[in-house]
């Protein structure tokens, strides 16, 4: 008996060695790991380094320390790219997720309609084009004799009628509007999915018990979506704060610097005037509260459970 347990114990001794070190595992990872190294951790580590100081790109550069980061919160220029983008989140992100979990309602009980696929891939669709294209699309729909305000003018609101992306007061909107437009789809897609995941007996036993739509939505429904509402806000929060392909295409930060972001603002200054240690240091900045932010709403999803 003895002798068993005692090679019973060498044996799981030997299984823990084995799995604790398999030279040959790093071999299969090693070529992501590189390109890894390469493209992301080595530009990071760089961009970093840049940041401590004032350089052009070109010639020399000298120490400037803190002072890139100080400016993150002192420059008005910058300061306002975060403001602009925290507005952004309201729309690329929170009504996103509103708009997605109501239309969840909707075509989860209304599966039995003809052309609810239809529907949703329409919805989905701004997903899958290209930001260069979606951009270009409602630059078109935005512009003075564009879409928009014909169709104001067609129902007599034609006296609401603007050049939108050149309106200093709602150019911003205009360009949060964009983005509730393209991420409403990704959120509904997330959220239907979720709910085909709950049982049909849970929401069998909440109308028995007399529970009515709105009732089943907050009792069943949205506590069943916790996960997936924490993969939602965490793409589209990190979508939000990275954003610089809408901006770009369509202000490219303007009327002055009203639609600025702070993603514009490494590119302008690393890239137009000379800025890269500021550049570097914003860039730095945004990628920190990306990482926070992230963890942030990780705290949503509900813990595992054996």
């Amino acid at each position: 008996m003895a002798q068993t347990l005692t090679a019973t114990a060498t044996d799981a001794t030997r299984t823990r060695a084995r799995r604790r070190w398999q030279p040959a595992a790093y071999l299969y990872i090693a070529p992501a790991v590189l390109v890894l190294a390469a493209f992301i951790v080595v530009p990071l580590v760089q961009t970093f380094q840049y940041s401590f100081y004032d350089w052009n790109g070109i010639g020399a550069s000298t120490w400037a320390g803190l002072k890139n980061y100080a400016a993150v919160f002192t420059d008005v220029q910058l300061r306002d790219s975060f403001l602009h983008v925290s507005v952004l989140l309201l729309f690329y992100a929170a009504l996103p997720a509103v708009l997605g979990l109501g239309l969840t309602i909707v075509l989860s009980h209304a599966n039995r309609l003809r052309g609810m696929g239809f529907f949703r891939t329409v919805l989905f669709l701004p997903q899958v084009i290209a930001s260069v294209v979606v951009g270009t699309i409602w630059v078109s729909i935005y512009a003075p004799h564009g879409l928009l305000n014909q169709v104001l003018g067609m129902v007599g609101l034609g006296d609401l009628a603007r050049a939108w992306l050149g309106d200093y007061t709602f150019a911003l909107a205009a360009i949060g509007f964009i983005g509730t437009w393209v991420n409403t789809g990704l959120c509904l897609v997330l959220f239907l999915g979720g709910v085909q995941n709950i049982e049909p007996s849970v929401f069998e036993a909440a109308r028995i018990d007399g529970a009515g739509p709105l009732r089943e939505f907050f009792g069943v429904t949205l506590p069943a979506l916790r996960g997936q509402i924490a993969i939602a806000l965490t793409l589209t929060v990190t979508a939000t704060l990275k954003t610089f392909d809408i901006v770009y295409i369509t202000t490219q930060g303007g009327p002055g610097t009203s639609t600025s972001v702070p993603a514009f603002e490494a590119f302008n200054r690393a890239f137009n005037t000379g800025q890269v240690g500021s550049a570097a240091a914003v860039a730095i900045a945004l990628t920190v509260l990306i990482m926070v932010i992230s963890w942030l709403i990780t705290r949503l999803q509900p813990k595992e459970t054996a």
